[in-house]
């Protein structure tokens, strides 16, 4: 088991030979052809092909590519389908019905959390009582400023007050990896490393867990590997098998 492996697959900025761009790499094993399609070659595919290995993993360098642009695979089926898939490794999305992928860093993010990863790491929590309060962030509460959903930095300062009032030691989130369905609870996952973009980005989300810490309050988050999605750009039939 691959315990980082986002480290190495997805798209992760950097230079080649003195010139800025972004390496990409997906594990698309039954695939005859990979290659990005991005804004760069106007999401024209077999512009940018990468190259594929024995272990199924296609990878390449795209030149000028930067954090914020948006980006998917154009994958090749055995069958001659070219099917365009957002990248199931990235950590940010756009927001729906828009659904490419966009590239970015996760190396910014100061945490202060240390004193509850400590407490954590040490604590016997066979011994100690346990209050979990379970919540689907999109409806716990509504902005009234006309916008869909509030971003996690306003949740964590809300529903922080109203989880310590209550006395809860744990929250536990409905799944906010990304998902297509604004009306689902989010349990069909087209992203395992991205936290929905409806509440903001990967470090409004860290800011989110990073503030209960803080605060002495644990964070669970639900995970869905039972199932894919069959929306076009998801991860069922990802290689046309």
């Amino acid at each position: 088991m691959h315990c980082n492996m986002y480290d190495y697959l997805g798209a992760h900025t950097g230079e080649h030979d003195g010139i800025q761009g972004t390496r990409f790499a997906v594990w698309a094993p039954n695939a005859k052809r990979v290659s990005v399609i991005c804004d760069k070659n106007n999401w024209t595919p077999a512009q940018n092909d990468l190259h594929g290995s024995n272990e199924g993993i296609w990878s390449g360098f795209v030149p000028g590519v930067k954090v914020g642009d948006t980006y998917k695979y154009a994958i090749e089926a055995q069958d001659g389908r070219v099917l365009q898939k957002a990248d199931p490794y990235a950590f940010y999305a756009e927001e729906a019905p828009k659904t490419a992928s966009i590239v970015y860093e996760l190396d910014h993010y100061q945490w202060n959390d240390g004193g509850w990863m400590d407490y954590r790491r040490n604590c016997n929590w066979m011994s100690q009582p346990i209050s979990i309060y379970e919540i689907h962030l999109a409806s716990w509460k509504r902005p009234k400023d006309g916008r869909k959903y509030f971003n996690y930095r306003e949740l964590a300062v809300d529903l922080l007050e109203y989880v310590r009032e209550m006395g809860y030691t744990h929250i536990e989130l409905m799944p906010i990896t990304e998902h297509p369905f604004d009306g689902s609870w989010g349990y069909q996952t087209t992203g395992y490393f991205a936290p929905t973009c409806r509440f903001g980005t990967p470090d409004d989300f860290r800011f989110f867990v990073d503030t209960f810490h803080q605060a002495g309050i644990g964070v669970i988050v639900d995970w869905v590997p039972a199932h894919f999605p069959t929306d076009a750009h998801s991860l069922g039939q990802f290689d046309g098998t």
